[in-house]
């Protein structure tokens, strides 16, 4: 797999996934675990989006489908990243299996409310951890067993088909796809970074592994881990 920033104009573009984290979140920048509840983009977050809108259409990609999860943060990440584009027209899907990972009883608080309830080594490890879920939550592993099964399903199937699709969601939703798609280990995968409204643009093989991959951006906003 090679990593790089092609001229996209000046390539054929088929079986093209691009997967992008929404914008800065409100409880992003009030530094809370956010998982699934609900707040909106800032101002921040929307410039981000608008950004990455600019970056994509400059590229020249096309997309003839949309993924995105339940939550507004990441569909109005996706909204404006095609209006952006001149391309709000293309067909949407939006379904819960991309949502961000549940942070059960961590929702809601702040890295110093959480330490303080349960422990600075036990939130740390809880949230760079594959496997141990929060109290109430889900583990990364547990947003990839229900992330993958939707990909394999409902995703996979069109980029197969020679459709170029976009996938809006979130950091943990997203390394779930990404471990998948770069045969990453559990331990690889939490140490990821996805920056805010960075778009990644993955060429796929007939079988869907990774001929490319292209950042089009460098890192906007950083990942707290959080949500």
């Amino acid at each position: 797999m090679q990593k790089h920033q092609p001229d996209l104009k000046s390539l054929t573009l088929t079986r093209t996934l691009v997967l992008v984290r929404h914008g800065q979140s409100e409880w992003n920048r009030l530094n809370l675990f956010t998982g699934w509840r609900d707040p909106d983009l800032t101002e921040k977050g929307v410039i981000e989006a608008r950004w990455a809108g600019r970056v994509m259409r400059d590229h020249g990609l096309k997309f003839d489908l949309a993924f995105t999860s339940k939550l507004r943060r990441a569909q109005n990440t996706l909204d404006i990243i095609l209006d952006v584009m001149g391309q709000a027209g293309v067909p949407i899907t939006r379904d819960e299996a991309l949502n961000e990972r549940d942070y059960g009883q961590l929702s809601g608080l702040n890295k110093d409310e959480a330490k303080q309830r349960f422990g600075e080594e036990q939130v740390a490890r809880w949230r760079r951890s594959f496997d141990v879920p929060p109290p109430g939550g889900e583990s990364l592993k547990d947003t990839a067993a229900r992330v993958l099964p939707y990909y394999d399903e409902h995703i996979w199937p069109t980029v197969q088909a020679g459709k170029t699709v976009i996938v809006a969601a979130h950091g943990n939703s997203l390394r779930a796809l990404i471990m998948q798609l770069e045969g990453l280990t559990g331990d690889e995968i939490i140490a990821r970074e996805l920056a805010t409204a960075a778009p990644i643009v993955y060429q796929l093989d007939a079988a869907g592994a990774v001929l490319d991959r292209a950042d089009l951006v460098t890192a906007q906003g950083g990942d707290d881990g959080m949500g």
